[in-house]
């Protein structure tokens, strides 16, 4: 059975990161006086930034952390990161994701992005580095489109549902968290692959269920038989 549709990550998996993620929640809760360690905010990588913030508050003893207050550090998260992205000459793809896009689409693979970003977030991203213009991408899926985000399979199964894929098992994930080898592991997909270029260490993510651990995306053409050059 073929793949047909591969779904990608973002941030640490086709969009360079330098803990900047990292960096804008640590100031998200800063500017409300709350502190948060870098390894803090690691274990919540690839989470609907709303879950991960709700996750450190209960960390820092908040049982019942208020919504409001979760909201105002999510806007201040928000902000961060669009004025990152936005404006930082250092935001730019991983290296080799146009050509990697492209060489799948010739192969009539369908090509999605989902993310533990919201849409204003990940729009912002998208027009930056251009892939929807050039015509890279089949769809992109954000954490608040869909009822759950990571670890849970919505945004596989909403991306498969608008490329009209309905077998998990010609569908591939690859992230660089946990919970995008969790996520791709509850969607039943045939290759759950781990990428080592973001938030995680190779050790780490063979903790987690997985088909596959890479340490750059040009290794996943050969998992799937496809020549780095798409014949014509």
């Amino acid at each position: 059975m073929t793949i047909q549709l591969v779904v990608f990550d973002m941030a640490g998996t086709t969009v360079k990161d330098n803990d900047n993620v990292h960096a804008a929640l640590q100031k998200a809760f800063a500017m409300e006086g709350i502190s948060v360690s870098r390894n803090e905010a690691n274990d919540v990588m690839g989470y609907p930034k709303p879950v991960a913030i709700y996750e450190l508050l209960k960390l820092r003893g908040h049982a019942n952390p208020e919504e409001a207050f979760i909201q105002q550090v999510f806007r201040n998260f928000q902000n961060e990161m669009v004025n990152y992205y936005q404006h930082a000459p250092e935001v730019r793809e991983i290296e080799g994701v146009s050509q990697l896009f492209d060489v799948l689409r010739k192969n009539r693979i369908k090509v999605a992005i989902d993310t533990g970003f919201d849409r204003r977030i990940a729009d912002t991203i998208l027009k930056r580095l251009g892939w929807q213009e050039k015509g890279l991408l089949d769809v992109s899926i954000t954490s608040d489109e869909v009822a759950r985000g990571r670890p849970y399979p919505d945004m596989i199964f909403r991306a498969m549902e608008l490329t009209g894929v309905t077998d998990a098992k010609q569908v591939a994930k690859v992230g660089d968290t946990a919970s995008d080898l969790q996520q791709g592991t509850a969607a039943g997909c045939r290759f759950v692959v781990g990428v080592t270029t973001g938030a995680f260490t190779k050790e780490a993510l063979v903790k987690e269920p997985h088909t596959h651990i890479i340490s750059q995306l040009s290794e996943l053409l050969p998992l799937m038989n496809i020549a780095s050059v798409a014949a014509e």
